[in-house]
């Protein structure tokens, strides 16, 4: 072997240059400590063979009298300048990306064609010995006019680094560019591309996305903003809606309690009043639940308050129906009664009021009655391992008290008012027959305590995560 290496070196010169370029594109992605030491070994060892055989990559090569040899080191000695730019290049790289990440591409894309274009220019004046200064004249004139005929392009680029440098945005933030909102799955020299929520990618040339106004959703990271707006009758007290509204956004449990949701009357006309509920959400992905999670408690909370959305065909009030009716015609456990039927729950349905925080049935307790809720929020808390945690809330329709008309059994939760409430209350004694009598409330009602006490087993059961303790060494390390 040390024989071949005396007898044929610049062969072995070759043989490196190939063994480094398989080495490089097999060595797998997740080894890049690895294959970054592969590649300065051989650049190592390559460099050793040249200045070992007197080919220097300062001067030309030594054999002008032999040509095939002359070939041969001087594409050797132009491949030494090439390899160590490249090897330079990609050690910029490794240490930029433990540094800045992903966002610094486009730097280290623009720091490499530098240092290729040097590498380049030296082996012209070092290996082929040519006049420099008329290279670096001529490549001026042609750089001109390469930069007039891209001149979107080189916008495009110079753009990209002062994105990259102010950061308005980084990958994976969900953002919107004039209007245009998705995901952030890569920033390269000439684009930003955007991932929607239907799954389909959007290219903004860099240098839109600098002029453009830039909506970031993912800053601060703990804190998404959602709004909804809904459209009223102007003829409606103001008061009324926005109580109603507060029930509804108290009613999502969603929403972040700091900073507050909040309802505001936006503008009101002839035509209608708009009011808008905003809050927070913890992550991007509860944003969608959320506002179907607020239009349907702000539809069921204004029809509590006999407020009804604002539509091209306005619904005939039906003044006739007492309150109890319409709870029943929206209740879906009661909706399939007949009108006589209907008719005949009604009167046997009793109001009851409720202050906020005041229990309406406690965990454990076995109830005689099944309440409606009219009007107001209901919350629902479990005592998970000594802890007391809200595993729900409720509004207007909804059912409290099925284990005890079913089972003569218990739920493991309490319900109590989390804003005043209004409910009708049914008597066990006249609804059991009913029951009996209707298999198909029966079994709805018998489907509903079946997911409730589900649903609680599995929050009972549920380890509660236990968050570790930071000292101060892991907070210093963290902002290294």
């Amino acid at each position: 072997m040390l024989s071949m290496l005396a007898e044929h070196p610049l062969v072995c010169a070759f043989a490196l240059i190939l063994i480094d370029l398989v080495l490089w594109r097999f060595v797998g992605a997740n080894h890049p400590n690895w294959k970054l030491l592969l590649r300065v070994v051989i650049f190592s060892l390559y460099s050793l063979l040249l200045f070992n055989e007197g080919l220097s990559p300062m001067e030309p090569p030594p054999w002008d009298d032999n040509v095939p040899m002359h070939l041969a080191a001087t594409g050797l000695q132009i491949g030494w300048w090439l390899f160590g730019a490249r090897v330079l290049t990609v050690l910029i790289g490794a240490a930029m990306m433990q540094r800045v990440g992903h966002t610094g591409r486009l730097l280290q894309d623009l720091l490499g064609a530098v240092i290729f274009l040097v590498a380049v220019i030296a082996a012209l004046a070092y290996v082929l010995n040519l006049p420099v200064k008329g290279v670096l004249a001529t490549s001026g004139a042609l750089a001109i006019i390469v930069g007039l005929a891209l001149q979107s392009t080189l916008s495009d680029v110079f753009s990209g680094i002062v994105l990259n440098t102010t950061k308005p945005y980084q990958l994976d933030d969900w953002i919107a560019i004039d209007g245009t909102e998705g995901r952030v799955i890569d920033i390269d020299w000439r684009a930003t591309r955007l991932q929607t929520s239907q799954g389909s990618m959007i290219v903004i040339p860099n240098s839109l996305a600098a002029k453009a106004k830039i909506t970031n959703f993912s800053r601060p990271s703990d804190m998404f903003g959602v709004s909804i707006s809904l459209q009223v009758s102007p003829h409606v007290r103001p008061q009324i809606v926005i109580d109603a509204l507060e029930r509804a956004m108290q009613g999502c449990r969603i929403l972040l309690s700091a900073p507050g949701p909040k309802v505001a009357l936006k503008s009101s006309s002839a035509a209608g009043a708009e009011y808008e509920i905003s809050g927070f959400v913890a992550s991007m992905s509860e944003k969608r639940t959320v506002r179907n999670q607020l239009y349907d408690l702000a539809y069921r909370h204004l029809q509590a308050s006999g407020v009804i959305l604002l539509s091209s065909v306005e619904p005939t009030p039906v003044s006739e129906l007492s309150r109890q009716r319409m709870l029943l015609d929206s209740s879906p456990l009661f909706s399939t009664l007949r009108q006589e039927e209907k008719e005949t729950f009604s009167q046997n349905m009793t109001l009851q009021n409720f202050r906020a925080g005041e229990t309406i049935l406690a965990a454990q307790e076995v109830s005689d009655h099944l309440f409606i809720i009219e009007s107001g929020v209901v919350s629902v808390t479990l005592n998970r391992h000594g802890t007391l945690i809200e595993s729900g809330r409720m509004g207007p329709g909804e059912v409290i008290g099925e284990a005890g008309i079913l089972s003569d059994s218990a739920l493991p939760a309490e319900f109590s008012a989390k804003t005043p409430c209004t409910l009708y209350r049914i008597e066990k004694g006249y609804l059991k027959p009913c029951l009996e009598a209707r298999h198909d409330i029966n079994d709805a009602m018998k489907t509903l305590l079946d997911f409730r006490l589900h649903k609680a087993q599995a929050l009972i059961d549920e380890v509660p995560v236990v968050v570790q303790r930071k000292g101060f060494l892991q907070w210093l390390l963290k902002r290294a």
